[in-house]
């Protein structure tokens, strides 16, 4: 992964703070960690699980960028917002974070990267090798994964949106090489090639298994703004322009999902925040380390069933 090299040796220090996660995955993954440097665009419950998650095993860095000013609906789901409007009065969602993640890990770099996430450009970008967005308009998201692919290094995207009982994340590793065990077998070297975010929800539906989950047209069916079933009516009538623009019966996409998603709004649900923070840490390591098969390229979460299903989008070809 370029810019998260392992050439240099821990330090005695890290190697007794990471002693058991370094038996878990060995010593050049996490040289590879400590050298990372992460930003994560859009501060939230599902994100703030995440960042928990790689402070405390050791990635060199992480950034927050996130300039909206704390209100009360944030300490419903961001267990790292003191209920002390006397601590968070006035002061952005990172600010407040970005203090209390240093105490998790004092030898990870934690700060705050002020701006507009559909500002930013490609030479910011240049400075991490890894990009969370979240609670962010899609067409900012399409922006920065673009910016991410046009840049000489190698910079992994991620996408990850909690909505109270459902959840998505979305991963373009582009050209990602990795060493996969399997039990009995010497390690073999993998490569795997990721569509944009552009590219997955542009598939034409009907060239999808029929067993590919109802989240995923679900989430591409609404709009940002669409927050309340006030708005179901318009969803509705969008979901029958699609189908049948696409092929698709309608109730791929049943109502009561729909109004599901509706009726949460921005809320999150803390559980399934953080089972998605907790499928994000690990994805996002197993990239960094290039050890073990990564997620390709959605990832889905409904409490509804209690599962969570990875789908693959467009389709790999068989060999």
């Amino acid at each position: 992964m370029g810019g998260a090299g392992a050439e240099e040796e821990l330090t005695a220090q890290e190697t007794a703070l990471y002693d058991r996660q370094i038996r878990v995955w060995g010593v050049d993954a996490q040289k590879r960690l400590s050298k990372a440097h992460v930003l994560v665009c859009g501060v939230n419950g599902t994100t703030i699980e995440f960042c928990k998650n790689i402070v405390l095993a050791g990635v060199g860095s992480l950034s927050l960028m996130d300039d909206h000013i704390v209100t009360q609906d944030d300490l419903n789901a961001n267990f790292l917002i003191p209920p002390d409007e006397s601590i968070y009065g006035g002061r952005s969602r990172a600010e407040v974070c970005c203090e209390s993640l240093k105490d998790f890990n004092p030898m990870v770099r934690v700060a705050v990267a002020k701006g507009d996430p559909s500002l930013i450009d490609g030479e910011f970008l240049d400075r991490f090798d890894i990009i969370v967005v979240s609670c962010r308009p899609l067409k900012t998201k399409l922006f920065i994964n673009d910016n991410c692919r046009k840049r000489s290094k190698h910079i992994a995207f991620y996408s990850i949106e909690c909505k109270d009982s459902c959840g998505e994340i979305f991963a373009d590793l582009q050209n990602h090489s990795y060493v996969q065990k399997m039990p009995g077998k010497e390690p073999e070297q993998q490569e795997l090639t990721y569509p944009s975010l552009q590219e997955a929800i542009s598939v034409p539906w009907k060239s999808l298994p029929k067993k590919t989950t109802k989240l995923y047209f679900a989430m591409r069916g609404r709009n940002p703004g669409e927050t309340s079933l006030s708005d179901l009516p318009a969803v509705l009538a969008r979901r029958k322009e699609m189908c049948d623009r696409m092929s698709l019966n309608e109730s791929q996409i049943p109502t009561v999902l729909l109004e599901r998603l509706l009726a949460a709004g921005k809320k999150e649900h803390p559980p399934v925040c953080a089972i998605l923070g907790g499928i994000l840490g690990q994805e996002v390591i197993k990239s960094i380390s290039c050890k073990g098969d990564p997620m390709k390229n959605f990832f889905y979460f409904d409490t509804a069933d209690g599962k969570g299903v990875m789908e693959d989008v467009p389709p790999t070809p068989a060999d």
